[in-house]
């Protein structure tokens, strides 16, 4: 079977539809490297297998519109991006929001690697790639925002991040249909809202769940 190329002008049309239909304001310059970014994972994807999905135009709605749908809803300067994988949603928000300074925590050196030299490549100098167990990763200043997309159930990924957010920080967890997840929150954790995403052209629920620690237990 012959492989399809990659129709890069396909493909911005297909993300600046997207983004038009988000509402969020992208430069050019990002949306550039937000496809320069699918061509590195597509390259990539054929030897270490990091995604499932292989065709490009797939990519764009199941991976870069489904991780830019978060961003009108959150905000923050210091991100960490917990079990990133492939760089989603980490690698998409350095791109869309060079302001923001996004640490990428993966325990699989070959992602890892990937997202090392897809950083390199783009000139993200916001970005930082951390090759550890959430449970062993430390850091000095603690982050105001932990994004998780695919790392864990909703309670687990608040319990082994619970070291690293700030005392007014925020979890944001990216999921489907969240209800069950939402009865295994831990004590010291509230729930402040859950939001209905609508990504352009994916045709799956998508829901937010943003959380804090309780002012109490805040420390």
């Amino acid at each position: 079977m012959q492989k399809r190329l990659i129709d890069k002008g396909e493909l911005s049309a297909v993300l600046g539809r997207g983004i038009e239909r988000l509402d969020l304001d992208i430069d050019r310059e990002a949306r550039e490297k937000l496809i320069g970014y699918l061509e590195l994972l597509n390259k990539w994807n054929r030897v270490y297998n990091l995604t499932a999905i292989r065709d490009p135009g797939q990519m764009v709605v199941h991976h870069l519109l489904d991780s830019l749908a978060i961003m009108p809803h959150v905000d923050g300067r210091r991100w960490l991006d917990v079990g990133s994988g492939a760089g989603l949603p980490g690698m998409v928000l350095a791109i869309a929001r060079p302001d923001w300074h996004v640490t990428m925590l993966d325990s699989n050196s070959k992602k890892t690697g990937f997202l090392q030299q897809a950083a390199i490549e783009l000139g993200l100098s916001n970005a930082e790639i951390r090759c550890e167990r959430v449970e062993d990763f430390s850091a000095e200043q603690k982050f105001d925002r932990i994004v998780s997309r695919a790392f864990a159930e909703l309670g687990d990924f608040l319990r082994l991040t619970r070291h690293l957010i700030a005392k007014d920080g925020r979890w944001i967890a990216m999921k489907g249909l969240p209800e069950r997840e939402l009865l295994n929150v831990p004590d010291d954790c509230l729930v402040e809202k859950v939001i209905t995403l609508e990504v352009p052209d994916l045709h799956a629920a998508r829901s937010l769940v943003i959380a804090r620690l309780r002012e109490e237990t805040a420390a």
